[in-house]
């Protein structure tokens, strides 16, 4: 069996792909590289298929039609045959040092018969235009160097999260949290790197700079243009981020566990609302009040706690173009902070 299985959704790559897969490479024989053409319309899938020709024990070309990241995500997550579940975006790379050292502790882990369910490591936004970096780490936060559970868990400043970029999950674990990321819709990797948390038990933090998540495209799904146009896909994403589990479910969960689930939930809420109130239209405002009116129908002790205690309650007696001016004010913040879609 392979260690790690590398899924890599990939849709109209030609100018990228190459150097996200040469950076997985690096692992040789211990994983696996499938690369998931979503449907692209350049030369994504020859290079693909190059790859599987040159190295067929390690690359898979996986051709299908499109049906956006979040489908390559769940093609990969099927097709894996690795003990360890890991999504690598075309556009992006990993660090050669960090990696064989993160391949090395794996080995360590299996050799001693330690289980892990859950590896997080460092990732770093890489502002290719002016060639800056900001490394978003977890340290103080989580114990380093050892297995861990959620109890032994800080809670996390507002602005960090757990993201895709940081999780490689064991894929038997991945799969029974029945996480199923929607079609043709962006920002998906909110809902992979919350739904199955509550499913890994067993922790392993490196503080490794590992995952490299490019920054600097004009296309890009962060630049703020972006955002406010596919309101509709942030408000899909939220949806399934809330019909995760409910707030029995929830309130169930140990206290620092309990916690990093609603702070996930509350930060990707204010990105919902600041992005749908970034702008004014009929349509707007009418998906997101059915949003909430979904929520209410749906789990009513949820709907309170989301919409009157978390951080989108400061925003709820606003005026619809103050919530606006507020949402442009942050996402400016935000980009000085970390370089994002700046």
């Amino acid at each position: 069996m392979k260690l790690i299985s590398f899924a890599v959704p990939s849709y109209n790559s030609q100018n990228y792909l190459a150097k996200c897969v040469e950076s997985l490479l690096v692992g040789g024989e211990d994983v696996e590289i499938l690369i998931v053409n979503d449907g692209s319309k350049d030369d994504t899938a020859k290079i693909a298929d190059e790859y599987q020709a040159k190295y067929p024990t390690i690359v898979r070309a996986i051709h299908k039609e499109n049906g956006g990241h979040g489908s390559g995500v769940n093609r990969g997550l099927a097709e894996a045959t690795g003990l360890y579940y890991k999504v690598v975006d075309s556009d992006d790379w990993v660090d050669k040092d960090a990696y064989l050292q993160l391949l090395a502790t794996m080995k360590d882990h299996l050799a001693k018969g330690t289980d892990i369910d859950l590896y997080i490591t460092n990732f770093v936004y890489e502002h290719v235009d002016d060639n800056t970096q900001h490394v978003s780490s977890y340290r103080g936060k989580y114990p380093v160097g050892k297995v861990f559970t959620w109890k032994e868990t800080k809670c996390l400043k507002l602005w960090n999260m757990i993201l895709m970029h940081s999780v490689i999950y064991k894929t038997e674990k991945a799969r029974k949290s029945g996480v199923n990321l929607p079609e043709h819709t962006f920002y998906v990797d909110n809902l992979f790197a919350f739904q199955p948390l509550p499913h890994m038990e067993k922790i392993f933090y490196l503080d490794i700079d590992f995952y490299r998540y490019y920054i600097g495209r004009v296309d890009q799904s962060v630049t703020m243009e972006n955002l406010v146009k596919r309101y509709d896909q942030q408000i899909r994403v939220m949806n399934c981020m809330m019909s995760a589990y409910t707030y029995d479910e929830l309130k169930a969960m140990n206290k620092p566990l309990r916690k990093l689930m609603y702070h996930d939930l509350n930060n990707v809420m204010l990105n919902t609302a600041f992005f749908t109130t970034a702008k004014d239209s009929p349509e707007r405002r009418e998906l997101y009040k059915k949003m909430w009116k979904d929520l209410k129908a749906r789990d009513q002790k949820l709907y309170y706690k989301m919409k009157y205690r978390t951080g989108v309650a400061i925003l709820n007696p606003c005026p619809w173009k103050l919530k606006g001016a507020i949402t442009t004010w942050c996402y400016k913040f935000l980009c000085k902070h970390v370089k994002l879609g700046a």
